[in-house]
């Protein structure tokens, strides 16, 4: 995909010059941008005719050019996500600093939308890990949401708030993320805006906030956990300077991610601290610097016992409590959660996190909704029919072919196949679920959700 005409800021241009980055300004003026998509491996991922392999991404793919994604189906179930390759590194640092661990890990994702990351460490982290995943701006933290709700994992807590929030929340997490807002340097390419709106201003505003940021988030970390840091920007303020803050300030320790040199990835400028530059015309992506640090000391290497406090029904119900033996794989590893007339699902080893964290934050989706009371009505939601935790054998099915699928996406009421049984029936597309209709005979009630729906043919 060719890139638009943009003009650089010569003020940026010079600096760039300043830190042996002189290919940097025609390759983001001028170049390919790459389309590139990361599979789902839980829900088995989709095919791409003529796709070429993401070098450091196992799930990564590029594809020869940009197809409509609104109208793939496959895009709605979450069985990839459409993510520019540079940021798919975060899923070979999670896997490169978490391969020895010998338990379940509680990972921090503190500014997450729209959920690229997100999705890529939790599809690398161990088994039975949880992902807090945090988004300040209330429509971003929507968005955000909706895409971990179609990704499908289960092991997740949305909030929506400052990072400030978590500061109190002392040794939490065993890992933290912090792809911090910073001043866009590496989009330029990809959005002309950025280089309209970038000035020295800018840089040193984004730098204050990064270092509030980081110090609000330093406290949750565990002793001997990991904090990854990157921003999508070039200069060396927001991002080796950042990094030797951290040494500095808290004895943070730099950590090594092996990565291959014909990827050309390249390290960071004027400093001992393992850093990763992802540089237009030099790697097949757009601008990204990323690093991991440790916090001193050991990270517990046994499990914290699970929490076996029974929650107790908040509100009034009609409907019985769930079975969700019959609804959910795994279910004795699950507790039932039921709040203004709505089931979730959510992991019992970490209800005490989920409590820690709704004491300061606000949580606005947590583990797997199940259903909701209507009158003597239990409706199946959304979420379950997206979840990798769906036992779909428990509901009938309806298979939809490519316009019905579309159609269904786009909230219209769509003819159930022959034979099809009255009642809640998941409707898939080429075997996995895209959502619930109540099937009625002779007519079927579309319940894909309204704010989800495709706006176009």
């Amino acid at each position: 995909m060719s890139a638009a005409a943009i003009t650089l800021p010569p003020q940026f241009c010079s600096e760039m010059s300043r830190l042996g980055l002189d290919d940097l300004p025609a390759a983001l003026a001028a170049g390919e941008q790459p389309v590139s998509v990361r599979l789902n491996a839980a829900k088995g991922g989709a095919s791409f005719e003529g796709a070429e392999p993401v070098e450091w991404c196992a799930e990564g793919l590029y594809l020869p050019e940009r197809p409509q994604f609104t109208l793939d189906p496959r895009l709605h179930q979450g069985l990839y996500y459409v993510q520019e390759a540079s940021s798919m590194f975060h899923a070979l640092m999670v896997r490169s600093l978490t391969g020895d661990a010998m338990r379940p890990l509680r990972v921090l994702d503190a500014c997450a939308a729209p959920g690229g990351k997100t999705t890529a460490v939790l599809s690398a982290l161990p088994s039975g890990s949880i992902v807090v995943a945090n988004e300040y701006v209330p429509a971003r933290a929507a968005v955000l949401r909706e895409n971990l709700v179609k990704w499908g994992s289960p092991d997740v807590i949305v909030t929506r708030g400052d990072t400030a929030s978590f500061r109190p929340m002392r040794e939490a997490f065993d890992m933290i993320v912090a792809d911090v807002p910073c001043s866009g340097e590496g989009m330029m390419r990809k959005d002309p805006r950025a280089a309209e709106q970038w000035s020295t201003a800018l840089v040193r505003e984004c730098m204050e906030r990064q270092c509030e940021i980081l110090d609000n988030l330093w406290p949750s970390l565990r002793p001997g956990g990991w904090l990854i840091y990157s921003t999508c920007t070039f200069n060396r303020d927001e991002n080796e300077n950042m990094v030797e803050r951290l040494i500095e300030r808290y004895g943070a320790e730099s950590v090594e991610v092996a990565v291959d040199p014909a990827w050309g990835i390249t390290p960071g400028i004027a400093t001992e601290a393992h850093c990763y530059r992802f540089i237009p015309g030099r790697t097949r992506g757009e601008g990204l610097f990323a690093a991991a640090l440790r916090k001193p000391g050991i990270l517990p290497e046994k499990e914290q016992e699970p929490s076996r406090r029974k929650d107790k029904k908040r509100g009034k119900t009609s409907a019985a409590a769930i079975d969700m033996s019959e609804w959910i794989e795994g279910a004795d590893n699950y507790t039932t959660l039921i709040t203004d007339e709505r089931f979730t699902a959510f992991p019992t080893r970490h209800l005490d996190l989920l409590r820690r964290v709704s004491e300061r934050v606000d949580v606005i989706y947590e583990g797997v909704s199940l259903a909701a009371v209507k009158g003597r009505d239990l409706i199946p939601a959304h979420p379950l029919a997206l979840s990798t935790a769906l036992r779909s054998e428990r509901f009938p099915e309806a298979a939809l072919d490519a316009d019905t699928a579309l159609a269904y996406l786009r909230g219209e009421a769509i003819e159930m196949p022959q034979g099809t049984p009255c009642g809640y029936v998941a409707v898939t597309f080429e075997g996995h679920p895209l959502g619930w209709v109540k099937n009625l005979g002779r007519r079927s009630n579309n319940l894909y959700p309204p704010h989800y729906r495709i706006k176009f043919k």
